[in-house]
């Protein structure tokens, strides 16, 4: 019984520590399935992306009319992201945006300023 309770602690605990680090390896998240990514926002053509400190970027879809005044500064952007097409695999991950806030008028990410 002792051995069992014991195994049972250290099992709660891993799976704790690994839903701890789990949020950090990529955007943040919440309950509704929306993720924020905080970074440098950039355009080419007329699509934006943001680019974080890692340097992973992300192409911006959705409701983007507002971010044309803050490309090449650091925003947070929140939607949905969905993964880059199988066929293309240097493509960005979509993020399909619902929200963003503007966070410094510099990148502290190093993202492309292209305006």
């Amino acid at each position: 019984m002792r051995y069992l309770v014991l195994f049972s602690v250290v099992l709660l605990g891993t799976l704790w520590a690994a839903a701890q680090s789990y949020p950090s390896q990529g955007p943040s998240g919440n309950a509704a399935g929306q993720q924020s990514v905080k970074g440098c926002l950039s355009s080419a053509g007329g699509n934006y992306t943001v680019t974080d400190k890692s340097g992973k970027s992300y192409q911006l879809a959705g409701d983007t009319a507002k971010l044309s005044d803050h490309v090449g500064h650091e925003v947070k952007v929140t939607g949905t992201v969905s993964s880059a097409s199988a066929s293309s695999s240097d493509a960005a991950p979509t993020l399909e945006v619902t929200s963003f806030k503007h966070i410094a008028k510099t990148c502290e990410s190093g993202g492309g300023m292209s305006k």
